[in-house]
């Protein structure tokens, strides 16, 4: 670069300098200008790894080559790290315990869609021989459902016991039995009501259905309830009342009070089963369903004189 400086400036060629002036009256100061604005990138620093730390340095100026000594190399400073300031943890405030009212978000049924035009057949085409969770390796016949499609009380149980599974019905062991009367007393007949099941196979040994097992058919129980659109819900047994509270607490606690699930008021009661190993409990239970009867508008039993 400083060669092709010396040469612009200090031409070799006669004919060159006869015309530089006429026809390239300014390429040398364009030329000047151009080196003058390499100085001002700092060409220098560029090349002094060529020439050493002490050493002189070929300095370019105005097209005139001079020696000057290397500048002291400034050292840039390093970025400054991310470290964000340590931030006080959030006060754990302590759970309260669950309390049975109708759940604010979405509950397990609240999630699934509604279908159009559905019906308990097509609910019961959908089923089909359901294998969809491990229940069904152990039943004999699917326990769907009985009773008046229409009717505006409906009992939700546990799930099938053993006679429930032959029969394909739900409650017509010796709890269904004792169902039946139960539902007599309050002055009506099984094909008033509708009758159900939280899972429609029956558990391995009457055990308990598991949180799976519930996840994978309550959907069509909630399907059920929605076409039959009932005054009441009546859950015998704590599995019930859970499901469709989406609560863990005893059904003792809330047990004969009224509670609303999707519009509809519910009611939690004893199962028939516990009435059986527990005869004291039909008293509370006759209470609980006195409560439904005034609901329904059904005439309440007259009380004997003494």
């Amino acid at each position: 670069m400083q060669h092709f400086a010396e040469q612009a400036r200090f031409p070799t060629c006669g004919w060159l300098d006869k015309i530089m002036p006429e026809r390239f009256p300014s390429l040398q100061q364009k030329i000047e200008d151009r080196l003058k604005y390499y100085e001002d990138l700092g060409i220098r620093l560029f090349y002094k790894d060529r020439v050493g730390d002490g050493g002189a340095v070929a300095a370019v100026e105005t097209g005139v080559a001079r020696t000057a000594a290397a500048p002291s190399i400034v050292q840039e400073p390093a970025l400054p790290k991310y470290n964000p300031k340590p931030t006080a943890p959030k006060p754990v405030t302590p759970t309260p315990p669950p309390i049975v009212v109708q759940p604010t978000g979405p509950s397990l049924f609240e999630a699934a869609e509604k279908i159009v035009d559905d019906t308990l057949l097509k609910i019961r085409e959908d089923l089909g021989d359901c294998t969809r969770c491990k229940l069904h390796k152990g039943r004999n016949k699917l326990v769907y459902g009985d009773g008046n499609p229409e009717a505006q009380l409906v009992f939700v149980g546990e799930g099938p016991g053993a006679d429930e599974d032959m029969q394909g019905l739900p409650f017509v062991g010796r709890a269904g039995k004792l169902l039946t009367q139960m539902i007599e007393a309050m002055g009506l007949q099984r094909r008033d009501v509708y009758i159900c099941n939280v899972v429609k196979c029956r558990p391995p040994d009457n055990r308990a259905p598991e949180p799976d097992e519930v996840a994978t058919c309550a959907p069509f129980l909630l399907r059920q309830l929605d076409v039959i659109r009932p005054k009441v819900i009546v859950c015998l047994g704590a599995v019930a009342a859970k499901t469709l509270l989406n609560t863990t607490r005893g059904i003792s606690q809330y047990r004969g009070e009224w509670l609303e699930w999707r519009g509809h008021k519910l009611m939690a009661t004893y199962h028939p089963a516990y009435l059986l190993r527990n005869p004291p409990a039909k008293a509370d239970v006759w209470k609980d369903l006195q409560k439904v009867m005034a609901e329904l508008g059904l005439a309440l039993p007259r009380k004997s004189k003494a």
